[in-house]
């Protein structure tokens, strides 16, 4: 997905009728609701060849949004957009770069004499880069079952995965080596949304979180999120010591050599030649 792709396919009011609302009676009887939605994605091929089959086609679309609004019933807006934009950006994957939906509700219940109200939002692919590591018991099935499972998420889609390469223990606990690989993922996950997915499937592969830098069946870090930095007790991105770390940077550098620290402001690539000299 080419970051610098700023092209916007626009649809504006898309008229349905649909049964979402607070109220039974809106949900029984149904309104009207408008969609209005900015679509980013790459339009210079199209435009070149003058060929819809290399672009989205926007009558399609809008009949997509028309039909989801239709056949589905939620309480809140904010619900039905959130689904909406989730549903397009999955059936879509990275044709679309990024998009902006609203949903307007002209006769919403509020007793006042207003025009509309309205949600709009805004949801996009995040690109990611995690570490994956095991030095119990079988080790790489252990990592390709999780690569498995996140290929199987639908709000994640796997781009690049490196080559799995033994290392040394790192932290100075006597323990097996490990086998460790890194991976480019696009998801629709907010960082700390992700952090409980990757736990989640730690778990479900029997981590134990007894000794720090410990031996583990497997372990999931993130890595990068965009250029995104968090410190939190919970969840520190860029991850907290990555450059220290040949076992995380060799993989790393296989597949996302430019990829720059949002701190350090140096290069994947340039991180591992300064560890190694």
């Amino acid at each position: 997905m080419n970051d610098f792709t700023f092209d916007v396919i626009n649809i504006e009011n898309i008229e349905v009728f649909a049964r979402h609302g607070v109220y039974s009676q809106e949900r029984e009887l149904g309104q009207k609701f408008y969609v209005c939605i900015n679509i980013y994605t790459d339009t210079r091929t199209a435009g070149l060849k003058d060929s819809i089959d290399d672009t989205l086609n926007y009558g399609i679309i809008a009949k997509e949004c028309k039909d989801f609004m239709e056949k589905n019933t939620y309480s809140l807006i904010e619900t039905a957009a959130e689904m909406l934009s989730q549903n397009l950006l999955i059936k879509y994957g990275l044709k679309i770069k990024k998009l902006e939906l609203e949903i307007k509700k002209p006769w919403a219940p509020v007793m006042l004499h207003i025009d509309s109200v309205s949600v709009k939002i805004t949801r996009k692919w995040h690109k990611a880069y995690l570490s994956l590591g095991s030095n119990i018991g079988d080790k790489i099935s252990y990592i390709n079952n999780a690569i498995d499972l996140l290929r199987k998420e639908k709000l994640n889609l796997v781009s690049s995965v490196s080559q799995i390469i033994e290392t040394k223990p790192y932290g100075g606990v006597e323990q097996d080596n490990f086998l460790n690989c890194c991976i480019e993922i696009y998801t629709l996950m907010h960082p700390f949304e992700l952090l409980s997915f990757l736990n989640k499937i730690e778990d479900d592969f029997g981590r134990k979180r007894t000794v720090r830098w410990g031996p583990r069946t497997l372990d999931i870090d993130i890595l990068f999120y965009d250029d995104l930095t968090i410190n939190t007790e919970k969840l520190s991105i860029p991850h907290i010591d990555m450059q220290n770390r040949e076992f995380v940077l060799k993989p790393l550098n296989e597949i996302a050599p430019n990829k720059i620290h949002p701190i350090l402001n140096i290069t994947v690539n340039k991180m591992l030649y300064m560890l190694n000299n």
